[in-house]
């Protein structure tokens, strides 16, 4: 009986060797075509990203879990994709003019002069104004048609008082996502507002379109104006609230 054991042992010591002989030696590595190509994986936890996505990002979860003022909040309501397609093709009809193309304006224009030509007054040009004050002045004038707004400008001080001095001069006003694409209509790099004071005959039925839609949605309405926004919860919290509000079931459940 004791050599049966003893048997048993020995192979049980033996299977065991087995079992973790290669647990930390090397594998040959494979270097055919594909062969040393690693797997993908989400490596999103791994990377550090730059400064200014994460604070990107944690700006956008703030506003979630903030309540934000009305005043503030409007600026969230944007234009739809479509709506914007037309305000958008609109103002890259009056881009401004470059350099180049003013110098060659303001020569004709001397040349005119010196010739005591008269000036054609239908070859000024129309174009898009910008500029924080400039465009203040044309509200509070009652100049500007149109005004367009960007809803990411940093800080939102800079035209947090705008469309209240709009709906005041009953100016036409709209918000549009990215101050960059405006910045793109007028070559600059970020443009925080836009205003149209003047335009060609032929665009004039466009832009009675998109000022009918924007005293609809913003001059004549107060919902955006004065609507806060809720609060959006993180998974943390919400399973937190979860868990209390079935302690607090089965304590109604209890006492009944």
């Amino acid at each position: 009986m004791a050599k049966k054991n003893r048997g048993n042992r020995r192979a049980a010591n033996k299977r065991s060797e087995n079992q973790f002989k290669n647990l930390f030696e090397k594998t040959p590595k494979n270097l055919s075509i594909g062969g040393n190509v690693r797997p993908k994986r989400d490596l999103t936890r791994y990377v550090k990203w730059p400064k200014y996505i994460l604070l990107q990002r944690q700006r956008r979860v703030l506003y979630e879990r903030i309540k934000i003022p009305g005043a503030i909040n409007q600026f969230s309501f944007t234009l739809t994709r479509d709506k914007a397609k037309a305000v958008f093709n609109l103002l890259e009809k009056y881009k401004p003019e470059t350099k180049a193309e003013k110098k060659k304006r303001l020569e004709g224009m001397a040349e005119k002069k010196v010739d005591k030509k008269k000036m054609d007054p239908s070859k000024k040009p129309y174009m898009v104004k910008t500029g924080l004050n400039h465009i203040t002045q044309l509200v509070e004038s009652k100049k500007a048609k149109l005004v367009v707004i960007a809803h990411d400008v940093d800080p939102i001080e800079l035209v947090l008082w705008l469309p209240s001095l709009c709906r005041q001069m009953e100016v036409p006003f709209c918000f549009v996502k990215s101050k960059a694409r405006l910045g793109k209509v007028v070559n600059l790099k970020n443009a925080t507002c836009l205003a149209l004071t003047s335009v060609r005959p032929e665009d004039n039925a466009a832009l009675a379109r998109i000022v009918e839609v924007c005293n609809n949605e913003y001059n004549t309405s107060t919902e955006y104006f004065t609507h806060k926004s809720g609060i959006v919860l993180g998974q943390k919290s919400k399973h937190k609230q979860e868990k209390a509000q079935k302690l607090s079931e089965n304590e109604m459940i209890n006492r009944a």
